[in-house]
């Protein structure tokens, strides 16, 4: 199995913005909703107004099979009347529909239970400054110059091996949206952004001894993209190592979490010291603040203001300005993901997290430049190795792990054969404090970067 993400580029061409709405546009919009929600009586309001637009391309076996264009927009309104709430969406940018939209959201509000921690950010959070983060790269693609990237990458996943005998397809998505968002307790603000795609997932083996995996790469820009061969063959690999899988006995063990995977151990840690999470009193790490989750030389840090971050913003959901701070320090919880509400459901201060968590980064004091995956395999010595997760079997209350897996089992820090249909299983407040090491092969997957994660002890159920 290879153990390097490749990174060839992809060439790109950068082209105007391409939507039907400018921002001063938008502006007009918002403004109109905002001052026809003071017009009708509301304490306050907030409105947002947004476009989005995009190709998404896909083809299997050598020929195009679906090219979808996209292109919506949207204005949605919040309104307060005291401590009551109200939101209406619409996509008619017509005055009228605008006025019908935020009257219905009026109405709502007046006979909406009232909550006496519902409204805007305090005036003080509020983002005054909007630092350029560079998250804008339009891709100027047509469909025909998607379907030859896809083709290319699907080919050379073909062509990898004769055992490569099948393919699900590969597919292009380039796409791109800007909003514009202001409410009466003086914010405003609005910025383009972009993410575009390619990715693939190839079948090796015959009858009874297919396997399938997939690669993908995502970046705001599309001159960072992987490039089609590279993500094609890398695809390709990873489904020929699995051929020949299966069960091993019930046993406990060590397991090492490949990088990617490992991202949903970083999620599953956010979930549980979220702001809803925590005022329902739905999670294991309730009152976890200052208390030590994990092992001391763990940290965690968030910085929202990474440049093409696919996590970065300059506010959140909210228009609460946005700052780099560690989550963890040594092991011990320094925040939670707040947002107004949930913060004053907490007594405490948002912490800019409407709308999730922003760039996060988990790492290790121990971590040295030469922990590749080689070197993470020697760590675990004789154990499993996890490249694939499946269900949801976690339960945030009581911190319970249990889900199927499929990957490699490892003796004497070599691959011995691949493994699958076995459900791993644990508590998370265990597998965090038992996590002994994390690696140098960073992996950003969504807005999360983390290394291969080795876990000193699970139960491995299997046959």
């Amino acid at each position: 199995m290879s153990k390097a993400t490749p990174k060839p580029a992809v060439p790109a061409r950068h082209t105007s913005q391409g939507f039907s709405y400018s921002r001063d546009q938008f502006e007009e919009l918002v403004d109109l909703a905002l001052g026809h929600a003071k017009k009708l009586g509301a304490t306050d309001a907030g409105a947002e107004a947004s476009e989005g637009s995009g190709l998404s391309v896909s083809v299997r076996k050598g020929e195009l099979e679906n090219v979808e264009r996209n292109r919506d927009k949207s204005l949605g309104v919040t309104v307060y009347v005291g401590h009551r709430r109200g939101n209406a969406s619409t996509s008619d940018f017509s005055k009228a529909a605008i006025e019908r939209t935020v009257q219905a959201a009026y109405d709502i509000a007046r006979f909406t239970a009232e909550d006496p921690m519902a409204g805007l950010p305090d005036e003080q959070d509020i983002a005054k400054h909007h630092p350029e983060l560079d998250l804008f790269h339009p891709w100027a693609i047509t469909s025909e110059e998607a379907a030859q990237l896809a083709l290319r990458c699907e080919e050379a996943a073909l062509r990898t091996s004769k055992r490569i005998t099948n393919s699900e397809g590969a597919a292009v998505s380039a796409q791109q949206s800007h909003f514009f968002s202001a409410h009466t307790h003086g914010f405003r603000g609005g910025y383009a952004s972009s993410r575009h795609s390619l990715s693939v997932s190839p079948i090796a083996g015959k009858g009874n001894n297919m396997q399938r995996d997939a690669w993908y790469t995502s970046m705001r820009s599309a001159d960072e993209l992987s490039s089609p061969e590279a993500v094609g063959r890398y695809a390709a690999e990873r489904a020929l190592s699995r051929l020949k899988s299966r069960k091993i006995a019930t046993t406990q063990c060590a397991v090492l979490f490949e990088s990617p995977v490992a991202a949903g151990l970083l999620g599953g840690f956010v979930q549980a010291v979220s702001g809803g999470s925590l005022y329902r009193k739905s999670t294991f790490l309730l009152d976890s603040l200052g208390k030590r989750v994990f092992p001391k030389h763990i940290d965690i840090l968030e910085d929202p203001h990474e440049l093409r971050g696919k996590g970065s913003s300059p506010f959140d959901d909210e228009g609460v300005t946005t700052r780099a701070r560690r989550v963890v320090d040594a092991g011990r919880v320094q925040g939670y993901f707040l947002s107004t509400y949930s913060g004053r459901k907490l007594g405490m201060p948002t912490t800019g997290n409407a709308g999730g968590s922003h760039n996060l980064v988990m790492q290790s004091r121990l971590t040295q430049a030469g922990d590749d995956l080689d070197a993470m395999l020697q760590k675990l010595g004789t154990g499993l190795f996890v490249t694939e997760m499946m269900g949801q079997g976690v339960n945030y209350v009581t911190g319970d792990y249990s889900r199927g897996a499929s990957g490699f089992w490892v003796e004497n820090g070599q691959i011995a054969f691949p493994v699958q249909e076995i459900t791993i299983a644990g508590n998370l407040k265990d597998m965090f404090q038992g996590i002994q090491a994390i690696g140098s092969d960073a992996y950003t997957m969504g807005a999360k970067t983390i290394g291969s994660v080795l876990i000193n002890r699970m139960k491995i159920a299997g046959s």
